[in-house]
């Protein structure tokens, strides 16, 4: 514990005064107080408990004692002090702490007592001050650290004056905050039962959006205290909560407050300088002072400054300027506060307001478009900052003219562009758009633009638009049909004859040269023959000896003007595939994804199926869709598939049609649809060291399976180690385990379950449930060694998991009289220096307790009094020995 002997004594002596009742008199003196968290490290958090202090009272805590939310406690001990007017001291605490594992905590701080006098808090000097904070501990959702509140709790109101108040709080992650009214709480984070809020002469209210506290108006003098949420939330769930604690001091004056012109909001782009010029007035002529905070002021790049341009007797003017950056674009507004004093000879009044600042992203360069007969490549520039996850990218058909508003990033949905995918990096600056593997169509004019991505979801403005159609190569294919689907089968290609060679001029002779790649996309084309014609009227070609059943093959066909010493390429090639029916495998059903790489549009789909009575392929339906489902299936039977493709293209105001024979293709339907996770609850029995494990059948939702025959259990004694299967239970209806692990690894357990159906689909993990040991180390507050047999020695209460200790027990002097790291403590009365029996009395102790949780060794700190009896005629061994 390392305590300095002064301080320890010091601390002994409150400790022995509040046992004499002299506690009221030394210890009336909070009056405002918050606290915040600061994310570490996944289960880990620093906290800072700020209170504020009335400086006359003798009480001066230099450590607080934190209340977890885990059933466990720590001293946090005094940070720095600050000296502030009007008998003010702002005091900070920080400690850190690993919480056991995922999970929503209520931390309390708790302080003895309120000062005297708070109108709204019936007998204040004798209620228990307290503050806390609800933190979400979550991995999946990311850091979260609270956020900070940038102006102290404490503030006067002039009499029958409107008065306003804002805390400043500003969230680093980027977190939407709200806020509302609370009630002032004591012991254990209660609300007070009495507690009123300050009349006014027409309402009290907390502006959800901005934070202003608003008092219109108070109808007495005096000191009130207010509480305020400060809630914080994140896609749409709440993930902490800071009630504050805040007291306003309340005065009759002739003084008029001072007047702030209206301010603005305003919405700019990363990496601009913003500058804005802050007026108030005083019509009392009194002189003023800007006290200017807020998002912008929290960072430690000192970009923001306050520059002060007129100060006179009733007037101010502050030019405020912020040099953004791109790594401060975010979704979330910044808030300034702008808080003016005036300095009346009778009290100091404010006037409190805000403005907002929307920092948001910058667009990206204008993609670069690279088109083919089928498909479009986007590539562009890598974004100004480094700190995005990726990037969006949008089309539409036609050209859109859109002038971003300045408030408004990404692009709204009147613009008729449509998100067609996204890339997942800041270096990822390019797409493949082939209308997610259907193909891109001829004779649309395809337009384009990107955002960026920040890292909170929200988006960048859009980049300028890029159009482009699509290229007709030439030759224009046709058609790419499966005449043979065998492993010695052969697919037909036919062309459009190409017209207008003579304006090249192009009179041949000619020559066709003919690539084949096995793959959708022409990654890996090979020359696989070539011919030559004299007056291309030649515009078939027919590839044999090919195995059709495996995947499909793209085909691009080359003409070349062939005369001797006038040899060249004519036009630009183009891919065509062949289609192949792609079959995903489900209960009772199979479907067919009909994947494609061609430039003409197929108008629809006739599907065959292989019936094994007349050993011949049956058409079983027609779709417009590139998909199609075939259902009422038996499971684990083969099905065999083909499909026939109708379609047409226009080429040089002449409209072509076509028929295209697939690859054949067979699934065999399984059942592979997986249950629902199990909703799971954990209850621990301290008592019979076993964990209880319920759950709920999860009956079929959700696209799930109904048909589940058994249920695993996953277990994990530390969060560090992955959950492993301890067993399995059959039954759709047992949905209870008893779970002994055995003193040795104790309850601290991590548990999820999972459901398995009939045929062996095991459903996705239920939610992690942690439990931890259960916290029993306690020291009974009474014993007689007397030597009667009864009650003798010094012995905890009943516990477990605990590893060692670390146990001072001091007298009335502050001097130790036994100490040990012996969980079981032994101490029989004696002074461990003299071995003589102390005198009766209240003795004083501090205890570390190294328990074993499931985070490992965690060390609770325990303080209490020991009441020692016995008869009388024993040694003083309680007085000062050296």
């Amino acid at each position: 514990m390392n305590l300095p002997n002064a301080y320890l004594r010091l601390f002994l002596l409150t400790a022995m005064l509040f046992f004499a009742n002299c506690f009221s008199a030394s210890a009336t003196h909070n009056r405002a107080g918050e606290i915040t968290l600061r994310q570490i490290s996944d289960l880990t958090y620093e906290i800072k408990i700020t209170t504020f202090t009335y400086t006359l009272s003798a009480a001066d805590r230099r450590e607080l004692q934190v209340q977890w939310g885990d059933n466990t406690t720590s001293l946090a001990p005094r940070d720095s002090f600050t000296i502030l007017p009007n008998y003010y001291q702002r005091n900070v605490y920080i400690q850190r702490h690993t919480f056991p594992g995922p999970g929503t905590y209520v931390i309390v701080v708790e302080d003895p007592n309120r000062n005297l006098g708070v109108k709204n808090i019936p007998n204040s000097v004798n209620v228990i001050f307290s503050v806390k904070t609800i933190i979400t501990v979550n991995p999946d959702l990311g850091n979260n650290s609270t956020p900070v509140l940038l102006n102290y709790p404490i503030d006067k109101a002039a009499l029958n004056q409107v008065f306003i108040h804002n805390p400043a709080a500003f969230d680093f992650d980027g977190d939407s905050i709200s806020y509302r009214l609370s009630i002032c709480t004591k012991e254990n984070g209660e609300e007070i039962s009495d507690y009123e809020y300050p009349e006014a002469s027409d309402t009290l209210y907390v502006d959800p959006i901005s934070g202003d506290l608003v008092w219109d108006s108070p109808i007495d003098t005096g000191i009130y205290n207010i509480a305020m949420n400060i809630e914080e939330w994140r896609q749409g769930v709440k993930i902490g909560n800071i009630a504050r604690d805040m007291q306003v001091e309340v005065f009759n004056t002739m003084n008029n407050p001072p007047v702030n012109d209206s301010l603005k909001n305003f919405c700019i782009i990363a990496g601009t300088t913003f500058q804005t010029l802050i007026h108030s007035s005083d019509s009392d002529g009194d002189n003023l002072t800007h006290f200017i905070t807020g998002g912008p002021f929290a960072y430690d790049d000192n970009n923001a400054t306050l520059e002060e341009i007129s100060n006179v007797p009733g007037s101010l003017s502050t030019l405020f300027t912020w040099k953004t950056s791109c790594a401060q674009a975010r979704n979330q507004p910044y808030y300034v506060i702008v808080k003016t004093e005036d300095h009346n000879s009778d009290i100091s009044l404010v006037d409190i307001d805000n403005l907002s600042i929307k920092v948001l992203a910058p667009p990206p360069a204008t993609p670069e478009l690279i088109p083919s007969s089928v498909s479009t490549n986007l590539q562009w520039e890598k974004y100004g900052c480094e700190d995005i996850s990726g990037y969006n990218i949008y089309r539409r058909e036609g050209s859109f003219t859109y002038v971003y508003d300045s408030c408004s990033p990404g692009l709204p949905q009147y613009t008729g562009y449509q998100l067609i995918g996204s890339t997942k990096s800041y270096a990822d600056t390019s797409f493949l758009d082939n209308n997610k593997g259907t193909g891109l169509f001829q004779g649309i004019e395809y337009c384009y633009r990107i955002t960026a991505i920040l890292n909170d979801g929200s988006e960048s403005f859009p980049s300028e638009e890029n159009c482009t159609n699509l290229v007709s190569g030439s030759p224009s294919i046709l058609e790419v049909s499966v005449i043979d689907a065998a492993t010695n089968g052969s697919i037909q290609i036919v062309w459009a004859k190409p017209l207008g060679l003579d304006t090249i001029p192009a009179n041949g002779p000619y020559k066709y040269l003919i690539y084949r790649s096995n793959d959708l996309w022409g990654k890996r084309f090979v020359a696989i023959d070539s011919f030559s014609t004299s007056d291309l009227n030649d515009t078939t070609y027919l590839d044999n000896g090919l195995n059709t059943i495996l995947y499909p093959y793209s085909y691009k066909v080359e003409l070349y003007n062939d005369a001797p010493g006038n040899q060249f390429l004519i036009g630009k090639p183009e891919i065509a595939s062949s289609f192949y029916p792609e079959i995903s495998v489900s209960d009772n059903k199979l479907q067919l994804n009909i994947r494609r790489n061609v430039p003409w549009l197929n108008t629809s789909y006739t599907i065959y199926r292989y019936s094994e009575l007349s050993g011949l392929y049956d058409s079983i339906g027609t779709t417009t869709m590139e998909f199609y489902t075939d259902s009422a299936l038996i499971n684990n039977r083969e099905y065999c598939y083909y499909i026939e493709s109708t379609g047409k293209r226009e080429l040089n105001n002449i409209m072509y049609s076509n028929t295209n024979i697939s690859h054949q293709n067979c699934g065999i339907p399984k059942d592979t649809v997986a249950p629902c996770p199990p909703p799971l609850e954990v209850m621990s029995n301290c008592d019979s060291l076993y964990n209880f494990l319920s759950w709920q059948y999860a009956p079929s939702r959700y696209f799930c399976s109904d048909d589940v025959v058994s249920y695993r259990i996953y277990y994990s004694n530390q969060l560090n180690i992955p959950n492993t299967v301890i067993d399995s239970i059959m039954g759709r209806e047992n949905t209870t385990y008893y779970h002994f692990p055995g003193e040795e690894n104790g309850l601290a357990a991590s548990y999820y379950i999972t459901a398995v159906d009939s045929f062996g689909n095991e459903s996705s993990p239920s939610v992690r449930v942690i439990v931890d040991n259960c916290i029993k180390y306690a020291i009974p507050n009474v014993f007689s060694p007397n030597n009667d047999g009864f009650n003798d020695v010094l012995r905890p209460y009943e516990y477990q998991d605990v590893e060692k200790i670390d146990l001072s027990i001091f007298n009335r002097w502050g001097q130790v009289v036994f100490e040990t790291e012996n969980p079981e403590i032994d101490w029989n009365g004696k002074h461990q220096k003299t071995n003589e029996l102390v005198s009766p009395g209240v003795y004083y102790y501090i205890c570390d307790v190294y328990e074993k949780r499931i985070s490992g060794i965690e060390v609770r700190n325990i303080v209490g009094f020991i009441h020692v009896f016995h008869e009388k005629g024993a040694t003083n061994a309680d007085e000062v020995i050296f």
